[in-house]
């Protein structure tokens, strides 16, 4: 499996995302996943399934340093004491005695960046958490993070797909050492029957699927966690390293209308306008 590493951190490139898994299902679907060798989970507060998160890898055994587990406090519980409590709930609902990484979910309206920052260097220093970032974060809000508070994170989890521009995001982050983790990086299904993906698919003996993510993985500085639960999904996500993209192929993907949002709550950012519409 290829790695990324930013400040101290590495961890797979591909992982499994668990957003909409619950219960004995989505222990079902960790399970099979770290049977076939994943060892990058992904979760959150939010999608209230660390506790079969957590029962998937008491059962899977696999030593500790061998598995990177992310998870998220949500937006509504990011003042000082909310993230403690949160970060506590994840713990304990995970079996874990910290996480690899914590990130911000999502940016509050109102919220004090620098004392959610700081709290989050707190919980990292005193060892709950070994390395920190935030997730839908735009290139302005990216920026006062790491430029105005200073605080070390490592990455930015935003939605990115073959058709949604992030070169923004992409370009700040790279230049300040961090990485990016596309979510929803095959668009939430849109791209199964998608014709341009198709016939680059059709040319490499691939799935729409695997094209689109392994465009997502030949990129420096960008991890992927497509959500998947059967297992027949899971295999093909990790044969997707084995497709050769080749020029025309990222000419094509290129080309194609790069402003298409899948998540959009009432409560998101302004996002970056997109580069090519």
């Amino acid at each position: 499996m290829e790695q990324i590493t930013a400040q101290g951190l590495r961890m797979d490139k591909l992982g499994l995302g668990t957003w909409r898994m619950q219960g004995a299902a989505c222990r079902s679907a960790v399970e099979q996943a770290l049977a076939l060798g994943y060892r990058h989970l992904d979760t959150a507060e939010m999608y209230g399934n660390e506790d079969a998160v957590g029962a998937a890898i008491a059962a899977a055994g696999i030593p500790r340093g061998e598995l990177h587990v992310t998870t998220k406090v949500w937006w509504e519980h990011l003042s000082p004491d909310g993230i403690k409590r949160a970060l506590a709930a994840s713990l304990k609902a995970l079996r874990l005695d910290y996480v690899d990484l914590y990130l911000i979910h999502w940016p509050a309206p109102e919220m004090d960046l620098p004392a959610s920052l700081e709290t989050l260097m707190a919980v990292r220093e005193a060892g709950l958490v070994r390395h920190i970032g935030v997730s839908n974060f735009p290139t302005a809000l990216l920026r006062r993070a790491v430029e105005e508070v200073r605080a070390p994170i490592v990455c930015d989890q935003v939605e990115y797909h073959v058709l949604l521009d992030q070169s923004a995001v992409l370009d700040y982050a790279r230049a300040k050492g961090l990485f990016v983790t596309a979510y929803c990086p095959l668009a939430q299904g849109r791209l199964a029957e998608h014709p341009v993906l198709a016939a680059i698919a059709k040319k490499h003996g691939a799935s729409p699927a695997q094209i689109a993510l392994k465009w997502l993985l030949d990129q420096p500085g960008v991890a992927a966690i497509p959500k998947a639960a059967r297992r027949e999904s899971q295999s093909a996500n990790l044969a997707a390293f084995g497709v050769a993209l080749d020029d025309s192929d990222r000419a094509a993907i290129a080309a194609l209308p790069k402003d298409q949002r899948c998540v959009n709550p009432g409560f998101a950012p302004a996002w970056d306008k997109p580069a090519h519409v």
